[in-house]
């Protein structure tokens, strides 16, 4: 593992080991693109909440038969708090838009940081494609309601990817903005359905009970951890937009904190709201027989057919904007890794007009659409099940990608509790490496629940196959980039030490280049 000081060192001496220097502000992302408003906006858009309404909420119900999901947002909560802590306060010294990769790296060294970078290339492109399926899937469905349209899914899935590639190109602010209406809408009807619950509650009334302990009894727990920690995805991607925003170390922090805290109330109210609609005692039962369709069926009979077919669309358009959001991580992440020679140069440039990661933003297009024509390639119709390719596209690849996230969080969680201490700050920071052990030790339990019960999450049989296939990319991942990394160590060890460092990097470059 290697020191900040000594890594700053032999970065300034690439020029030497024939690693080519930045030459000029197309390396940069811009600055004073993102306020407080805005970064919350994009980070926020991709917990995509009323697709976790809709969808997540009703299949922990139905699936895991646990009464008490309300109580597992909290408990969560409390986890995700205590991340946060450490995490950001990693934020205020480190602004890298490699964000989980570059902390991994400042605290476990290059080699470290090369598996996580890999990690988060493979984790997020897989969250963003998957919900190209289910989004398709909602779309034919739409058009098929109002329009007697039949229509495949991967065709609006196709349209929805261009949309997505070309919004990329642009600049972030104009992004924001786009995510933030769809965000702000679809949160409203959400809270409207609320209010309609608990003042029109089912037979048992306003009761608590899916706050009880008594509710998290059983051997369906720790799966149904993995359901719903799934939903609290996008508050851990504030730093990754550092690099965009005024004060960084300022903005950063507080939008996490801002980002989980309402996360996790907005959905234990939400999933209460739900129980308190059909009753604790019948919130399994009506799950299992609405599945997906739990919240429009209780919609229905409160607030009436416009309201639930408005929300229909929402629930669309609020998927759109999670593959937005997340779209804009992966361009960031292959920017960031180009910049510091673990993708192509290429990859580490901005687009002259917008300043945003447009080559990023490209792959992530290209791969995306790959995997959505691979899948289209395997639908059955008419003659097999037709929800079969679009249904597996988004859980197999979102659970992938949510399982990638949860063992990111772990390792920073690790590498916080390194780099302070070998900063010598370990004193200072006392109390805010307890809560990154803790948080860190907890996310490691949910991890192994996850590979545990992937069968389970997935919807396979057990014993199947896919419940060490699909965990196992993960895997992969992670050994292919140390494999990089270490080969770099080796090979180019000027790169090797950039890992990480991102616009310090190119400052000790411009440096260089200034130097007698």
């Amino acid at each position: 593992m290697t020191t900040d000081s000594s890594r700053s060192a032999r970065t300034s001496r690439s020029a030497a080991d024939g690693i080519s220097t930045f030459k000029g502000q197309e390396r940069a992302l811009r600055a004073d693109r993102l306020g407080t408003g805005g970064l919350l906006l994009s980070v926020l858009a991709a917990t995509a909440p009323l697709m976790v309404v809709a969808g997540v909420m009703p299949t922990t119900f139905a699936v895991m038969g646990i009464v008490g999901q309300p109580l597992l947002f909290v408990v969560l909560g409390v986890v995700l708090v205590l991340f946060s802590l450490g995490y950001a306060e990693m934020s205020r010294h480190v602004h890298n838009a490699g964000a989980f990769y570059a902390y991994i790296s400042r605290g476990l060294g290059g080699t470290a940081g090369a598996g996580a970078a890999m990690v988060a290339l493979v984790a997020y492109n897989a969250l963003q494609v998957g919900i190209y399926g289910i989004f398709g899937f909602e779309v034919s469905g739409l058009f098929a309601t109002y329009a007697d349209l039949e229509v495949a899914w991967w065709i609006p899935s196709l349209v929805a990817l261009a949309a997505v590639g070309a919004l990329g190109w642009l600049k972030i602010d104009v992004n924001a903005r786009v995510l933030g209406v769809l965000l702000v809408i679809e949160v409203l009807l959400v809270v409207v359905f609320d209010i309609a619950a608990i003042a029109d509650p089912g037979k048992e009334g306003l009761s608590l009970h899916a706050f009880n302990p008594d509710t998290l009894t059983g051997a369906g727990v720790g799966t149904a951890l993995c359901f719903c920690i799934a939903a609290f995805l996008g508050f851990e991607q504030a730093p990754v937009y550092a690099e965009e925003t005024s004060r960084p170390h300022v903005l950063v922090p507080r939008v996490m904190f801002l980002a989980v805290t309402g996360v996790a109330v907005f959905f234990a109210i939400s999933s209460w709201a739900l129980t308190v609609a059909t009753g604790p005692a019948g919130i399994v039962a009506t799950s299992q027989e609405q599945s997906a369709g739990l919240l429009f069926f209780l919609t229905e009979s409160r607030l009436g057919g416009t309201f639930t077919d408005v929300l229909h669309i929402l629930f669309v358009t609020g998927m759109f904007a999670a593959m937005l959001s997340f779209h804009n991580v992966v361009a960031r992440y292959a920017f960031a890794m180009g910049r510091e020679g673990l993708l192509p140069s290429a990859f580490g440039r901005t687009t002259g007009t917008s300043g945003a990661p447009g080559t990023g933003s490209l792959l992530q297009t290209g791969i995306a659409a790959v995997l959505v024509l691979a899948f289209a390639v395997t639908d059955d119709k008419p003659t097999g099940d037709p929800t079969a390719p679009v249904l597996h596209l988004f859980t197999w690849f979102g659970n992938i990608g949510a399982l990638g996230v949860i063992v990111l969080m772990a390792i920073a969680s690790l590498s916080v509790v390194v780099f302070f201490v070998r900063r010598g700050a370990a004193g200072a920071q006392a109390w805010r490496l307890v809560t990154s052990v803790l948080a860190g030790l907890a996310l490691a339990v949910i991890a192994g629940y996850t590979v545990k019960d992937f069968d389970v999450l997935v919807g396979a049989g057990p014993g199947s196959v896919l419940s060490l296939l699909l965990p196992g990319i993960i895997g992969l991942a992670l050994v292919a980039g140390l494999v990089q990394g270490l080969v770099l160590r080796s090979r180019a060890p000027g790169t090797h030490a950039r890992i990480g460092l991102g616009n310090e990097a190119f400052q000790l470059d411009k440096e260089a280049e200034r130097a007698p």
